[in-house]
This record gives C-alpha cells, sequence and structure tokens, in this order.
C-alpha cells in the first residue's frame, strides 16, 4: 500500500504538470491526490507518525495537519481578500501611476527589488499577491506579464530567505531556536541578495522577453491617472499594505499564528471600507461596487483549493510511517532525509539536494524533517547548517513553479502553466539558487 500512495503522488502531481495537454484544471488532480493518498493510509491499515515523531491515531494527525493546511489557506484568503480591497478602491494606482518607465528592463530591476524588501517586511506569499496585483495595472498584456510574475516569485522567495518572517520555514526556525534574527539576517542577506540578481541580470542580458517597452504602455499610463481619482485610494493603500505589515508585528507580540494577525487585519481593512467614501457624490447605490463582498468573489477560489490538494498529499507522505535508519518508525519524508545524510558524505551537497528537493515536496515538511534529524547538541543555534538549511529551503522552490508558496499563489492567481515555468524560468532560479549557495559557501569558509 506505501508503494500505492507514492504512485497516486507521482501520478497526481504528473497530471498537475501536464494540465494544459490534458485539458484539466489542476485543482482537480491536486484535490483527488490529497484524498486518495489519505485513503490508501487508512485502506491499508498503515501506521502514521505524529508530528512528536511517535506512531499517533490516524484521525488525530490527520486533524493536525488539516489544521497546519488551514492555517495556511486563512492567511492567503485574508491576504488575497485585502488585496482585492485595495484594487477595488484603486488603491495601487497611487504606486503604479508613479512609475512611468515602459522599458521593460527598467520594469524587471523595480518588480524585483520590490518583491526582495516586501518580503523580508511581509512575507513571500503576501508579497507575491501584492505585486500579482501591481502588475495587472503595470504590464496589461497577459503574456508580458507571465515573465514578470514568475521572476517576482524568484524574487520573492530570496527576499524571505533572509529574514525571520519572510517564509515559513525561516518562522519555523527562528520559533524552534535553530536561529536568531541577527544571525540569519548577517548570514543569509548577501547570499540572498546573489540569489535575486543573478537571474535578474540573466534575464535582461540575455531574455527576449525582457528587450524593449511594454505594449500599450503609454495608452496604459493615461489610464492609470484617471484611476488615481477616487477620494479613498491613498487611505486603503496606507490601510491595507499597514495592515499586511502587522501581521509579522502581532506574531512577533503574541506569538500567536501568523493567520489570527491576518484575520485581526482583514477585519480592520473590512471596517475601514464600510465607512470610507470612494466617491464626491457617493450612496448606498455604489456601495456594492467597493465593499468586502465585492472584493471575496473576485478571490481566485480554485488556487486556494489547488493548495489544500497538495499540502493534504504532502502531509500524507511526510506521516506514513517506514522504519527508519536507527530501526525505529520514521516518516516517509523523514526516512528520505536521513537516507540522503547517510549515502551523501558532504553536508552542504546534502542540504543543496534539500533545496532541489524542496522544488518538488512542500518546504515545510522538508525543514520539520531536518529540524528531527540535527540535534541541538551538534548544531547548536545559528550553526552553519541551519543558516544554510534556511537558505535552501527558501529559495530552492523557486526552480518549479509549484515549489514555493509563493509560487502557488502565483500559478492560481495567474494561471502560470507548470511546463513554460520549467521551459522559460526553472533555469535561471536554479542558476540563482547555486550561485546564492556558493556564496554562502565561501562566505564560511573565509569567515567562519
Amino acid at each position: 500500500m506505501l508503494i500505492g500512495i507514492i504512485a497516486c503522488f507521482i501520478i497526481g502531481y504528473t497530471a498537475i504538470v501536464f494540465e494544459h495537454p490534458l485539458k484539466l484544471d489542476k485543482t482537480v488532480p491536486a484535490l483527488l491526490m490529497g484524498a486518495l493518498c489519505w485513503a490508501l493510509v487508512a485502506l491499508g491499515h498503515l501506521d502514521v507518525i505524529d508530528h512528536h515523531h511517535h506512531v499517533g491515531e490516524m484521525e488525530g494527525v490527520l486533524l493536525h495537519h488539516i489544521g497546519k493546511v488551514a492555517e495556511i489557506l486563512f492567511f492567503l484568503i485574508g491576504a488575497m481578500t485585502i488585496v482585492e480591497l485595495v484594487d477595488l478602491h484603486r488603491g495601487f494606482s497611487v504606486i503604479t501611476n508613479r512609475i512611468q518607465t515602459t522599458k521593460k528592463s527598467h520594469m524587471l530591476w523595480l518588480v524585483m527589488i520590490l518583491a526582495f524588501f516586501l518580503s523580508a517586511t511581509l512575507d513571500n506569499l503576501a508579497a507575491t499577491i501584492v505585486l500579482v496585483s501591481l502588475l495587472r495595472r503595470l504590464v496589461p498584456d497577459r503574456t508580458e506579464r507571465l515573465w514578470f510574475v514568475s521572476m517576482a516569485v524568484i524574487g520573492a522567495n530570496a527576499g524571505g530567505a533572509w529574514s525571520p518572517i519572510g517564509d515559513v520555514t525561516t518562522t519555523m526556525l527562528w520559533i524552534g531556536k535553530k536561529v536568531t534574527t541577527t544571525g540569519l539576517i548577517s548570514h543569509l542577506v548577501i547570499p540572498s541578495i546573489v540569489c535575486m540578481v543573478v537571474p535578474t541580470l540573466i534575464a535582461t542580458m540575455f531574455t527576449k522577453a525582457f528587450k524593449g517597452n511594454i505594449t500599450s504602455g503609454g495608452l496604459d499610463f493615461d489610464k492609470r491617472i484617471e484611476e488615481e481619482k477616487l477620494l479613498s485610494s491613498r487611505t486603503m493603500l496606507f490601510v491595507g499594505v499597514g495592515a499586511l505589515i502587522f501581521v509579522p508585528v502581532f506574531k512577533s507580540i503574541t506569538h500567536l499564528p501568523p493567520y489570527v494577525g491576518m484575520m485581526l487585519s482583514l477585519g480592520f481593512v473590512w471596517l475601514v471600507s464600510e465607512y470610507i467614501h470612494p466617491e464626491e457624490n457617493f450612496d448606498e447605490s455604489n456601495k456594492h461596487k467597493y465593499s468586502a463582498h465585492n472584493a471575496l468573489s473576485r478571490i481566485e477560489l480554485s488556487s486556494i483549493l489547488f493548495f489544500l490538494g497538495i499540502l493534504v498529499a504532502v502531509a500524507a507522505l511526510e506521516s506514513v510511517a517506514v522504519m527508519g535508519s536507527n530501526g525505529e518508525k520514521v516518516g516517509l519524508l523523514m526516512s528520505l532525509a536521513e537516507w540522503l545524510q547517510n549515502t551523501i558524505p558532504n553536508q552542504n551537497i546534502v542540504i543543496i539536494v534539500l533545496g532541489y528537493f524542496s522544488a518538488i515536496i512542500d518546504n515545510v515538511p522538508l525543514v520539520a524533517a531536518s529540524m528531527g534529524m540535527y540535534t541541538m547538541t551538534d548544531f547548536p543555534t545559528d550553526s552553519t547548517l541551519w543558516h544554510f538549511i534556511a537558505y535552501s529551503a527558501g529559495t530552492g522552490g523557486s526552480m518549479l513553479i509549484i515549489g514555493s508558496a509563493a509560487g502557488v499563489a502565483a500559478m492560481g492567481m495567474e494561471r502560470i502553466d507548470f511546463i513554460w515555468y520549467l521551459k522559460n524560468i526553472a533555469w535561471m532560479a536554479m542558476i540563482g539558487f547555486l550561485a546564492g549557495a556558493a556564496v554562502f559557501i565561501a562566505q564560511q569558509q573565509m569567515f567562519g
């Protein structure tokens, strides 16, 4: 039955990869894969490993994973609703009206720098959602916009890797006292910048997609000038972005999961939207156009369900019990991590391989497995190992569009094809990932 679970995951993953040739929405195989993997666990009466690394009851283990998945989905829904509310009030026009360049190479650098620092301040998921909304105004042609959105995913993942609140995995390591804020920033900021800059240089120098000017740039700029006339635009932009920035601050103060802060932020932005007047002659008949109900209707629900299916399927692989190298039962992904450690003698290579795996399998269980594998006795807080794991897991996911939360969000919002991303973007993301890894290793050898 274990082989059946692995086969189910591979078949489902393949169906997602070939979404366009099969003419099948990727959400369908994701949901089927998630449900069937757990059905095979139940029908095979297989043991499952709980979050304490012990054999547990299947219902309890599944409930734990569903809870963790729900945290991410609620966060995603909250962030997307806030962004849509700001967009309904044309808040992003305040920014886009000030970006007058129509040259693609200049626009790319602007987007990448914005993605890098916005991700470190918010997190890579919320940053990507904001950037997709901005790019829909800045780059009206969808074919051109896909390139910018895909590159923004690389920038957002690179920016999230050096901040304790920039990525789920860095947050896990931070909360688990594997890294400190100052340690993470000082060791990873330069490799992360290299990981972002190298693909951007390659794209601007060697990719035809970033040569010349953005299509209909002039006409679009005139349109943006008209859009800024709403009275609520500036207020809603500051309230919306401020609410998103407040989420990691709230987490740092209360130590509650990020989705709680997102609920609070969404409630506040929704409250403001109920009483603000977007137009001079605003009345109840126009209120629905700027309401949170309208914003909720604009959310791509299929991307939320796609995320659900993928994460539930990965949870099954993480939980199903196999015999570990020490003779005790461990989760399948933990067993994979142990096998890598025993097979490959060089620890840096192991962590780079984990980075590649994070592009295929969600980086959260991979980091969780590594946290269980390496002890604090051998690798204390701010050890080089933990910093390199944070970098590899955070940036390695850029190599495939479904390898990170940022990529999944972009894929859902812009309907990015897996194969298109693989052919056009993945190689640049891989070069950036390896360049940053090389800088990290060189940095450690020079400074220790």
